[in-house]
């Protein structure tokens, strides 16, 4: 029977261990989107919080060219 070389068992090892920890963090990741389904992570602030920063909230039309 022929000897394993050490590099090789290092090799499939350090391999599986990428594998382990790939797949643990895709399971986190599906854990924490799952919470409520809407959020996606990031933060909008409401028309009230807007307001208590001073920012103008209503009729503003960007869109529209000033003359």
């Amino acid at each position: 029977m022929s000897r394993k070389s050490g590099s090789s068992v290092q090799k499939r090892q350090r391999e599986l261990k990428r594998a382990e920890k790939a797949a643990q963090k895709k399971e986190r990741s599906l854990e924490e989107g799952e919470g409520d389904g809407e959020s996606t992570g990031s933060q909008v602030a409401s028309d009230d919080d807007l307001a208590g920063y001073g920012f103008p909230i209503g009729e503003t039309d960007e869109d529209e060219p000033k003359d």
